[in-house]
């Protein structure tokens, strides 16, 4: 596997668990790699990592750069997996030309963008100006490392961020992005408290096998979410059968779209039959409208041991309707680069929790736009929604988008370094995926960023995988382009 120097680093970065808020380790392992090379370093209170490598001889004069990538790493598996992100290392496998990972998320976002970062410090062979890597904490699950990157730890006035995912690509602008959290507490209702009308069956509900990916790129992909599902399902029969909600979950995080989700109901013996038709017939709906994209999706209805706890049933059909309300997808595409998604929001995860003999169930959204009115209008469309149903709405601090400048100077040396090697024009693009660089442009407006990477699909989810072929060609570019700056 080449380039080796890259790959060998990965292998490392993989054995040590790094999940979002829990990057302890990966950073220790970050200064001690410094330590062990030599390399200036230091951390901030945040756990960033900054390390320092001087210009090689003859690029004394010229203008430093930054190259810019996140230690965690989106926690995912299969259901049918054993593996605790805490303590397990990452397996990975090599299939033809990609790197992938045994029923897990791979890591390779960002890791891999790390690996590359320090295999260039590293290369004794390779011409560069003064560099400084900066390598920040929490960016899948709030940017709190960017956000609480201290004024003045930069030098430089040139940003290289290697979070992106697309061959032959680069980046110049992102979206914004917001979280908007939902609450409904309620009172248990213990089985024998209920006023049965005749026997009950408990019925359990499951979707798996979805594809799930990224909430920002893969939003508009068509991909179904498995929340909706279970949703869909229960609205469509509660009018007409005496439900008892005894459980609901689904999903994971706020920026990758359910894969999974389960729901436990109680159910008239008179109904059974009825609703399993009705289920034959959902099913072969959802497969007439997802089955092009969804080729491996899992419906499944089986009886099960009566539930002993419910949802009270005026609060759980409440719920259901305020989450048949909650939009989910691609709201807008962007007027200004076609083929951008402008707008979107993700019907993130479902669960049932405790806390202080509280019991409540929390619906966890995620809002993106490039444009800062419509992602906040979209949170409040939101907010509107679940409070259909839930008691306490609440919303993240959010992020800022990042606004394209295709006159950057950067920009044009990047662009060259990809012609000289390959002979092609790259595409200059924005994400509609969030990155960092919004918020690093608040504390140093004067800063020139691009943001490039190797082809990854499937982030996010247990299906991530690496170009072993593109991680090459990304690194040589990446190269190219420090010599040429």
């Amino acid at each position: 596997m080449e380039p080796k120097a890259v790959f060998d680093i990965f292998a490392q970065i993989n054995q040590v668990p790094r999940p979002s808020k829990h990057e302890e380790r990966i950073s220790k392992w970050l200064q001690d790699f410094a330590a062990a090379h030599h390399i200036e370093c230091v951390a901030d209170e945040a756990m960033n990592v900054i390390m320092r490598v001087p210009a090689t001889p003859g690029y004394e004069n010229h203008e430093g750069v930054i190259l810019q990538a996140h230690m965690d790493m989106v926690c995912e598996k299969n259901g049918d997996v054993q593996h605790d992100f805490m303590t397990d290392p990452i397996q990975t496998y090599v299939d033809g030309e990609w790197l992938k990972a045994k029923g897990t998320t791979l890591g390779a976002d960002n890791g891999i963008g790390i690996s590359m970062a320090l295999a260039a410090i590293t290369d004794l062979n390779l011409q560069h100006p003064a560099i400084e890597c900066l390598f920040t904490v929490d960016e899948e699950t709030g940017l709190t490392g960017a956000m609480k990157l201290q004024d003045g730890m930069l030098q430089s006035k040139r940003l290289i961020n290697l979070d992106s995912e697309d061959d032959g690509q680069i980046f110049i602008g992102c979206a914004g992005g917001i979280d908007t959290l939902a609450k409904m507490h309620y009172e248990p209702v213990k089985v024998e408290s209920l006023k049965f009308k005749g026997e009950r069956i408990g019925v359990r509900l499951s979707v798996s096998g979805l594809m799930g990916g990224h909430s920002g790129d893969d939003i508009n992909k068509g991909r179904a979410n498995a929340n909706q599902f279970i949703v869909w399902f229960l609205a469509r029969i509660w009018p007409q059968t005496e439900i008892q909600l005894a459980s609901i979950n689904g999903g994971n995080l706020r920026n990758a779209i359910a894969r999974e989700a389960e729901a436990v109901i109680a159910i008239p013996m008179a109904y059974k039959e009825q609703i399993r038709i009705e289920w034959n017939h959902f099913v072969a709906q959802m497969e007439g409208v997802f089955g092009e994209v969804e080729k491996d999706m899992r419906l499944e209805l089986e009886t099960c041991d009566m539930p002993e706890i419910f949802v009270p049933a005026d609060k759980a059909y409440r719920l259901i309707m305020a989450l048949c309300e909650c939009p989910h997808g691609m709201i807008a595409m962007s007027q200004e680069m076609p083929g951008l998604v402008e707008t979107s929001t993700n019907l993130a995860s479902i669960k049932m929790k405790s806390e202080k003999s509280a019991d409540f169930i929390e619906v966890n959204t995620s809002q993106r736009s490039s444009k800062e009115p419509a992602k906040h209008h979209l949170k409040w469309a939101v907010e509107q929604a679940l409070s259909l149903a839930c008691d306490e709405v609440t919303h993240g601090d959010g992020y800022p988008g990042w606004a394209p400048n295709p006159n950057s100077p950067l920009l044009e040396v990047v662009k060259k370094a990809y012609v000289d090697l390959f002979k092609s024009e790259p595409q200059v693009l924005a994400i509609h995926a969030g990155l960092e660089c919004g918020l690093f442009l608040e504390k140093y407006p004067y800063l020139d960023m691009v943001s490039i990477g190797p082809q990854m699909y499937g982030v996010h989810s247990p299906q991530e995988r690496l170009s072993i072929p593109s991680t090459e060609r990304c690194y040589r570019w990446l190269c190219q382009t420090l010599q040429a700056l």
